[in-house]
Protein backbone atom coordinates (compact mmCIF):
# COMPACT_ATOMS: atom_id res chain seq x y z
CA UNK A 1 0.00 0.00 0.00
CA UNK A 2 1.06 3.36 -1.00
CA UNK A 3 0.59 6.85 1.04
CA UNK A 4 0.59 9.99 -1.45
CA UNK A 5 1.15 12.92 -0.50
CA UNK A 6 -2.04 15.05 0.48
CA UNK A 7 -2.57 17.92 -1.46
CA UNK A 8 -3.79 20.80 0.43
CA UNK A 9 -5.54 23.71 -0.61
CA UNK A 10 -3.42 27.33 0.02
CA UNK A 11 -3.92 28.98 3.10
CA UNK A 12 -5.30 32.54 2.02
CA UNK A 13 -5.13 35.19 4.69
CA UNK A 14 -8.61 37.16 5.04
CA UNK A 15 -8.79 40.05 3.20
CA UNK A 16 -10.07 42.74 5.55
CA UNK A 17 -12.83 45.09 4.52
CA UNK A 18 -11.92 48.87 4.08
CA UNK A 19 -15.23 49.75 2.36
CA UNK A 20 -16.95 51.33 5.91
CA UNK A 21 -13.86 53.26 6.77
CA UNK A 22 -15.40 56.52 6.27
CA UNK A 23 -18.22 55.28 8.96
CA UNK A 24 -15.46 53.71 11.27
CA UNK A 25 -13.33 56.78 11.75
CA UNK A 26 -16.23 58.97 13.29
CA UNK A 27 -17.17 55.74 14.89
CA UNK A 28 -13.99 55.25 16.86
CA UNK A 29 -13.61 58.94 17.32
CA UNK A 30 -17.29 59.08 18.94
CA UNK A 31 -16.04 55.94 21.03
CA UNK A 32 -13.12 57.79 22.59
CA UNK A 33 -14.96 60.78 23.12
CA UNK A 34 -16.94 58.48 25.46
CA UNK A 35 -13.97 57.09 27.05
CA UNK A 36 -13.21 60.28 27.74
CA UNK A 37 -16.66 61.33 29.13
CA UNK A 38 -16.78 58.19 31.32
CA UNK A 39 -13.23 58.65 32.67
CA UNK A 40 -13.97 62.39 33.46
CA UNK A 41 -10.97 63.82 31.36
CA UNK A 42 -13.43 65.90 28.60
CA UNK A 43 -16.53 66.56 27.51
CA UNK A 44 -16.79 66.40 23.97
CA UNK A 45 -19.89 65.32 21.50
CA UNK A 46 -20.49 65.08 17.82
CA UNK A 47 -22.93 68.53 16.56
CA UNK A 48 -25.86 67.18 15.08
CA UNK A 49 -26.58 68.45 11.37
CA UNK A 50 -29.22 71.00 11.61
CA UNK A 51 -32.17 70.33 9.44
CA UNK A 52 -35.21 71.67 8.03
CA UNK A 53 -38.35 69.79 8.08
CA UNK A 54 -40.38 70.44 5.00
CA UNK A 55 -43.32 67.56 5.08
CA UNK A 56 -44.44 65.66 7.80
CA UNK A 57 -47.38 63.17 7.60
CA UNK A 58 -49.38 61.87 10.33
CA UNK A 59 -51.23 58.94 9.53
CA UNK A 60 -51.63 58.53 13.65
CA UNK A 61 -51.88 60.90 16.16
CA UNK A 62 -48.80 58.53 17.69
CA UNK A 63 -47.12 58.18 14.37
CA UNK A 64 -44.99 60.76 12.42
CA UNK A 65 -43.58 59.95 9.21
CA UNK A 66 -40.83 62.86 8.02
CA UNK A 67 -41.54 62.72 4.00
CA UNK A 68 -39.18 65.57 3.20
CA UNK A 69 -36.17 67.42 5.24
CA UNK A 70 -33.28 69.54 3.85
CA UNK A 71 -30.15 70.77 5.28
CA UNK A 72 -30.54 74.20 6.86
CA UNK A 73 -26.73 75.58 6.36
CA UNK A 74 -23.64 74.46 6.09
CA UNK A 75 -22.37 72.61 9.47
CA UNK A 76 -19.50 74.57 10.88
CA UNK A 77 -17.25 70.99 12.43
CA UNK A 78 -17.97 67.83 13.53
CA UNK A 79 -16.80 67.58 17.04
CA UNK A 80 -16.80 70.45 19.78
CA UNK A 81 -16.72 70.38 24.06
CA UNK A 82 -14.31 71.39 26.67
CA UNK A 83 -10.46 69.57 27.99
CA UNK A 84 -9.17 71.14 30.87
CA UNK A 85 -10.85 74.40 30.65
CA UNK A 86 -10.37 74.85 26.96
CA UNK A 87 -12.88 75.01 24.29
CA UNK A 88 -11.96 72.21 21.44
CA UNK A 89 -13.40 72.58 18.26
CA UNK A 90 -12.66 70.20 15.19
CA UNK A 91 -13.82 68.42 11.84
CA UNK A 92 -13.23 64.76 10.95
CA UNK A 93 -11.04 64.60 7.34
CA UNK A 94 -10.33 61.50 5.47
CA UNK A 95 -8.02 60.62 2.85
CA UNK A 96 -7.83 58.50 0.36
CA UNK A 97 -4.40 59.34 -1.47
CA UNK A 98 -1.48 58.11 -1.03
CA UNK A 99 0.15 61.78 -2.45
CA UNK A 100 -1.64 64.35 -1.41
CA UNK A 101 -4.96 65.72 1.23
CA UNK A 102 -6.52 68.13 -1.21
CA UNK A 103 -7.60 71.54 0.54
CA UNK A 104 -10.95 71.34 -1.57
CA UNK A 105 -11.61 68.76 1.53
CA UNK A 106 -12.20 71.54 3.66
CA UNK A 107 -15.02 74.30 3.22
CA UNK A 108 -14.46 78.31 3.38
CA UNK A 109 -17.03 78.36 6.20
CA UNK A 110 -14.89 75.77 8.33
CA UNK A 111 -11.77 77.72 8.15
CA UNK A 112 -13.56 80.41 9.23
CA UNK A 113 -15.18 79.01 11.82
CA UNK A 114 -11.69 77.23 13.22
CA UNK A 115 -10.05 80.62 12.71
CA UNK A 116 -12.81 82.39 14.86
CA UNK A 117 -12.32 80.02 17.57
CA UNK A 118 -8.58 79.54 17.82
CA UNK A 119 -8.98 83.88 17.61
CA UNK A 120 -10.85 83.68 21.41
CA UNK A 121 -8.58 81.48 22.81
CA UNK A 122 -9.81 78.05 21.63
CA UNK A 123 -8.62 75.45 20.59
CA UNK A 124 -9.38 74.27 16.51
CA UNK A 125 -7.92 71.81 14.25
CA UNK A 126 -8.38 68.82 11.96
CA UNK A 127 -8.50 65.23 12.51
CA UNK A 128 -7.30 63.72 9.20
CA UNK A 129 -7.49 60.04 9.01
CA UNK A 130 -4.90 58.67 6.04
CA UNK A 131 -6.53 55.39 5.00
CA UNK A 132 -3.68 53.78 2.72
CA UNK A 133 -1.57 54.46 5.04
CA UNK A 134 -3.52 53.41 8.70
CA UNK A 135 -2.09 56.95 10.03
CA UNK A 136 -4.59 59.52 12.05
CA UNK A 137 -2.96 63.12 11.82
CA UNK A 138 -3.97 66.42 13.90
CA UNK A 139 -3.37 69.28 11.96
CA UNK A 140 -3.74 73.18 14.22
CA UNK A 141 -5.46 75.67 12.73
CA UNK A 142 -2.23 77.86 12.02
CA UNK A 143 -0.22 74.69 9.84
CA UNK A 144 -3.98 74.40 8.31
CA UNK A 145 -4.18 78.26 7.76
CA UNK A 146 -0.51 78.32 5.71
CA UNK A 147 -1.61 75.76 3.24
CA UNK A 148 -4.55 77.58 2.52
CA UNK A 149 -2.84 81.12 2.54
CA UNK A 150 -0.25 79.05 -0.38
CA UNK A 151 -3.37 78.09 -2.57
CA UNK A 152 -5.02 81.65 -2.04
CA UNK A 153 -2.03 82.47 -3.01
CA UNK A 154 -1.64 80.52 -6.94
CA UNK A 155 0.17 77.45 -5.01
CA UNK A 156 -1.09 73.77 -4.23
CA UNK A 157 -4.56 72.87 -4.00
CA UNK A 158 -3.40 70.13 -1.56
CA UNK A 159 -0.99 69.34 1.20
CA UNK A 160 1.16 66.42 0.38
CA UNK A 161 1.38 63.54 2.52
CA UNK A 162 5.01 64.17 3.52
CA UNK A 163 3.83 68.44 4.26
CA UNK A 164 1.04 66.73 6.44
CA UNK A 165 3.27 64.54 8.77
CA UNK A 166 5.81 66.75 8.80
CA UNK A 167 3.02 69.79 10.18
CA UNK A 168 0.59 67.53 12.47
CA UNK A 169 0.81 65.48 15.79
CA UNK A 170 0.51 61.77 14.71
CA UNK A 171 -1.77 60.31 16.90
CA UNK A 172 -1.59 56.55 18.05
CA UNK A 173 -4.79 53.96 17.84
CA UNK A 174 -4.56 52.47 21.34
CA UNK A 175 -6.97 50.93 24.08
CA UNK A 176 -9.40 51.35 25.42
CA UNK A 177 -8.98 54.97 23.71
CA UNK A 178 -9.14 54.00 20.56
CA UNK A 179 -7.76 58.14 19.04
CA UNK A 180 -6.29 59.70 22.15
CA UNK A 181 -5.90 63.21 20.37
CA UNK A 182 -6.29 64.57 23.52
CA UNK A 183 -2.27 63.53 23.77
CA UNK A 184 -1.58 66.39 20.75
CA UNK A 185 -4.07 68.87 22.58
CA UNK A 186 -2.06 68.80 25.50
CA UNK A 187 1.32 69.82 23.66
CA UNK A 188 -0.89 72.50 21.79
CA UNK A 189 -1.82 73.33 25.53
CA UNK A 190 1.67 73.73 26.48
CA UNK A 191 2.84 75.95 23.57
CA UNK A 192 -0.31 78.33 24.42
CA UNK A 193 0.48 78.71 28.20
CA UNK A 194 4.44 79.13 26.71
CA UNK A 195 3.40 81.76 24.81
CA UNK A 196 1.64 83.75 27.05
CA UNK A 197 4.43 83.39 29.27
CA UNK A 198 6.61 85.21 27.19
Amino acid sequence: MYNYPVKRAPYNKPKISTSNRGMKFEEIINESNEQYLKRDIAVIHKKPTPVQIVEVDYPKRSMAKINEAYYKTPSTTDYNGVYKGYYIDFDAKQCNSTTSFPLSNIHEHQIKHLNDITRHGGIGFLLIQLTRFDEILLLETDKMNYFVKRKNDGGKKSITIDELRESSYLIKESFPIRVPYLDAVDKIIEKMKEKSDN
